[in-house]
């Protein structure tokens, strides 16, 4: 998954996904509508195909009620077996003190049925969401042609510079031989040949062999020299070592992160695809509590854990939803990937 189109799906699939402002019923119904369009090009089977309007219905409406600034993003999930839509809803509305009540049938604040999260826990096939009262609320559901895959160990989400249809940024995740690996890339400037950029670097580091980050950083700037560059890093969380390893290329952010505990790694100098000096891999103590975050340079540092009490116990894709939310910029393409030991 990588990047991301504004407002509307192109022809085709598109797993970088549509992000939709939700400020009105209008709008809502449009996200509906891609995300059906969407379930369909992936051949979901009609009843799933119900339950994804159904879910995004009731995340679009719950934004038009109560959020403030709401977004919604709709894109494809998949696994060599199945595919599936996921719809991830972020605002900074008044947020909720208490899930459990919230979640429940009969729960209302606007004056309605009160069915609206019910609705969408019991017709998503795995569904996450957080919230902090004053902070707003993100909530990620997927919903899934067959028997859902287990949560993921990684995810991310990528959102394109205000007025442009692509983002620069983009991640992947891999997992071969049971060496878990993340990719954060940002495409040196923004639009489409910074889209060209990072997509290349993604689809290197998906095909190219199984070694070590410093290795798989090499590769991807040899693959890179065709584009205008990019900054790049690439993670490997090592459970069995209880180790972090890590190599970058550029203003890639990388911070393992647990409650208590803030780790900068290690990127060097450099534009992927152009100029580099000797590339060098970083080992990193990570412990089950902790989480990997990498980012572009279009997320600020300025966020605290302590801020989101419960965060560090939620999926890698609330946790990357959330930073994207309060750390993004709007003044260039932002992305992130959050990693946690399985």
């Amino acid at each position: 998954m990588s990047g991301g189109t504004v407002g509307q799906l192109p022809e085709g699939l598109l797993d970088g996904g549509a992000w939709f402002r939700v400020e009105a019923t209008a709008t809502a119904a449009a996200a509906r509508r891609a995300a059906e369009r969407l379930a369909t090009e992936l051949g979901l089977p009609e009843n799933r195909i119900a339950d994804l309007s159904i879910v995004t219905a009731e995340a679009g409406g719950n934004l038009v009620k109560h959020a403030d600034e709401g977004v919604l993003l709709v894109r494809a999930v998949r696994t060599e077996l199945s595919a599936g839509v996921e719809i991830i809803a972020i605002d900074r509305g008044p947020g909720m003190a208490d899930l459990v009540t919230a979640v429940g049938d009969g729960h209302s604040t606007a004056g309605t049925l009160g069915i609206g999260l019910g609705a969408i826990v019991r017709q998503a096939s795995w569904c996450d969401l957080h919230s902090v009262p004053g902070k707003g609320t993100v909530l990620v559901a997927q919903v899934w042609s067959a028997d859902p895959p287990q949560p993921g160990w990684a995810a991310g989400l990528t959102r394109p510079l205000t007025g442009e249809q692509v983002s620069g940024d983009a991640f992947a995740v891999r997992e071969i031989d049971g060496r878990r690996q993340v990719l954060m890339c940002d495409g040196l400037g923004h639009g489409g040949l910074a889209a060209t950029a990072s997509n290349e670097a993604v689809r290197a580091f998906k095909d190219g062999p199984v070694a070590p980050p410093a290795a798989v950083v090499e590769l991807l700037h040899r693959r890179l020299n065709h584009t205008r560059g990019a900054a790049l890093a690439v993670a490997e969380l090592d459970a069995e070592a209880g180790l972090v390893r890590y190599a970058g290329l550029g203003n890639i952010s990388g911070t393992v992160i647990a409650p208590g505990i803030r780790r900068g790694m290690v990127s060097l100098p450099g534009i992927a695809g152009h100029q580099r000096r000797q590339i060098r891999q970083y080992d990193y103590p990570i412990t089950p509590d902790a989480f990997v975050l990498m980012h572009s340079d279009g997320v600020v540092d300025r966020w605290s854990l302590a801020d989101y009490p419960g965060l560090q116990l939620r999926s890698p894709a609330v946790v990357a939803a959330t930073v994207l939310r309060d750390a993004g910029t709007r003044r260039d393409d932002a992305g992130v990937v959050v990693a946690r030991l399985p």
